[in-house]
């Protein structure tokens, strides 16, 4: 509890196996170098004054991984509370050190209520929303969905250069502020595209793109925004997001943790539509 009031971040769950741990984290401050700091010196303290051994608890650097859809957050929890049954310890509900038993009452130490406020869901829906998952052992398949979310450097430089029509990746940075920002904006809703990825690839400082990535400017880049003809278009032309379930079709104006076409729980994705807006 410490360090969530020293460092101001969410936790949103987390399990502690026999040889490593798993902790979903909303960083306000981007300072998570310093947040898993504080924990590791912590806990190592802790371990060792407890068991009276000397020496290193954690032996490699911990790996990080962001997280920018409300479906991928949801299914990240999921999956971390699965970890326990994944491995054959016991079944996800009876496991005794992870987040998931936090989510039965309002928790002071998991953001449990800003989770269920997110996803529109209460406790039932989703005790539902891991129970469901167990019937269909889904959790075999998402380990595997979830390895292919990243995609390696030379996939991304391709798809970069598709998407946003530049062969010179780096000379991205060098454009006026307005088509920089609208090239980044799209660059990072590519499919599997992380921050870190990106800046290395276009020769640029992660905070950068994290503060780009902020501003969430709705502005569609081709080559209209080089034309005073096209620059008016845009003006004019903004967007709508619409929800839309992957198994039925059925589309909502908002995010729905269970859709009412098919009863299938966290089927949506995101899209953006051009929307109209000339009198």
């Amino acid at each position: 509890m410490q360090e969530k009031e020293k460092y101001q971040y969410d936790l949103y769950a987390y399990v502690l196996m026999d040889n490593h741990v798993h902790l979903l984290i909303g960083d306000r401050e981007d300072m998570l170098s310093s947040i898993m700091q504080s924990l590791t010196i912590s806990y190592a303290l802790y371990f060792n004054k407890k068991y009276k051994r000397i020496g290193h608890v954690f032996y490699n650097r911990f790996k990080s991984k962001e997280v920018e859809t409300l479906s991928y957050f949801l299914n990240l929890i999921r999956y971390i509370h699965f970890n326990p049954e994944k491995s054959g310890v016991c079944e996800y509900n009876k496991y005794n050190w992870s987040s998931y038993r936090q989510y039965n009452s309002i928790s002071e130490f998991v953001n449990s209520s800003k989770v269920l406020k997110m996803a529109e869901m209460n406790i039932e829906d989703f005790k539902n929303f891991h129970q469901e998952y167990q019937q269909k052992r889904g959790y075999i398949v998402e380990e595997l969905e979830m390895e292919k979310c990243h995609i390696d450097d030379e996939t991304a430089i391709k798809k970069l250069q598709e998407t946003l029509q530049v062969k010179n990746l780096a000379s991205i940075v060098n454009f006026d502020k307005e088509k920089r920002n609208a090239m980044i904006l799209q660059a990072i809703a590519i499919d599997g595209m992380e921050r870190k990825q990106l800046a290395r690839i276009l020769g640029t400082n992660e905070k950068m793109i994290y503060r780009i990535s902020k501003k969430r400017i709705n502005i569609k880049v081709s080559d209209k925004l080089t034309s005073p003809i096209g620059q008016k278009e845009n003006q004019m032309a903004k967007t709508k997001t619409v929800f839309v379930c992957s198994q039925c079709g059925y589309e909502s104006t908002k995010w729905l943790g269970k859709c009412p076409g098919c009863n299938e729980w966290n089927s949506f994705y995101e899209e953006k539509l051009a929307k109209d807006t000339r009198k």
